[in-house]
């Protein structure tokens, strides 16, 4: 029986700048067509947040420049984001698996995920974006409704990361994974939109990408849930001398470990979390967080944090 699962890929997978990401989804190739090779239905998520902030920015300057256009929302900058990370990461991988005799449809999808218009996060902002801004700037933003933060230098816009509620194309996602493609989606999370109606809205916030990437495993009732970040084991006492890497636990004791404020919230917290809630929907599942170039051991067993529900 073939392994479904959701691997979720961060910024060490994708490089920051164009050129970096073109040099770094090669190197990302080459282990998720390990993965396909070992038996896996795949379909990938990834971070985006170098790559967004660099379209914000640029779009927005290009709005200054040119009274004719309008700044672009954060949903449609989620949206290019989206477009070329998948656009280098499909090719990528569909190149190294025609090198290794696989033919596998590899394909994008613009992914779309629901967020709840009255989620406490859009009270509490806390995903800085775009460029230093001036005094000035920074009082025009406020102006608008939105938020800043004063950082050495200037001013930095922040704007909500709100819990992702349903995955818009999962009826197509799904589709396409049962017919042995490998999917790209929920790319930075997806791009956040409220439903009025029938109509979708796109929402001024990011998602944090590993509880996208958590919703979708659940979605797609996939068996594991991969989490690649910067660490081989997630950490308990981080920085202390009574400093612990996990490997093997259980969701409870996942869950004891998060209610002792043993993870960053931004940082490691989103993965656990995202974690325990895939593993709460069906028993026999099972997820890993690893770093990126053990991979391989990971999906072994030999390291890593495996949690299993």
């Amino acid at each position: 029986m073939k392994k479904k699962a959701v691997i979720a890929l961060g910024h060490r997978a994708l490089g920051t700048t164009l050129p970096e990401q073109k040099v770094a989804v090669k190197k990302t190739a080459k282990a998720i067509a390990d993965l396909v090779e070992a038996g896996y239905q795949l379909a990938i998520t990834h971070s985006n947040g170098p790559q967004v902030g660099m379209i914000h920015a640029a779009m927005n300057e290009f709005g200054k420049s040119h009274p004719d256009y309008t700044a672009a929302p954060m949903s449609v900058c989620s949206a290019m984001s989206q477009g070329y990370i998948g656009y280098d990461l499909q090719n990528s991988i569909r190149e190294e698996l025609l090198n290794r005799g696989i033919y596998r449809t590899v394909s994008t999808i613009l992914t779309q995920v629901a967020v709840d218009p009255y989620d406490d996060a859009f009270f509490a902002p806390t995903k800085v974006i775009g460029r230093l801004l001036t005094k000035e700037e920074a009082d025009a933003e406020t102006a608008k409704g939105n938020y800043v933060t004063e950082q050495e230098g200037g001013y930095r816009r922040i704007i909500a990361a709100p819990k992702p509620q349903d995955i818009v194309e999962i009826d197509a996602i799904r589709l396409l994974i049962d017919a042995n493609q490998i999917v790209v989606a929920c790319g930075g999370g997806g791009i956040p939109v409220m439903e009025q109606g029938n109509h979708l809205k796109g929402a001024s916030a990011v998602i944090e990408k590993d509880y996208a990437a958590g919703k979708l495993a659940e979605m797609i009732d996939a068996d594991e849930l991969i989490i690649l970040t910067s660490v081989e084991k997630v950490s308990v006492n981080l920085g202390d001398v009574n400093e612990e890497q996990l490997g093997e636990i259980t969701a409870a004791e996942a869950k004891r470990y998060v209610a002792e404020g043993h993870f960053g919230e931004l940082s490691m917290l989103p993965k656990v979390e995202a974690a325990l809630s895939f593993l709460e929907k069906r028993q026999g599942r099972t997820a890993i967080i690893t770093s990126f170039d053990k991979l391989s051991d990971g999906i072994k067993g030999r390291t890593g944090t495996i949690i299993r529900g």
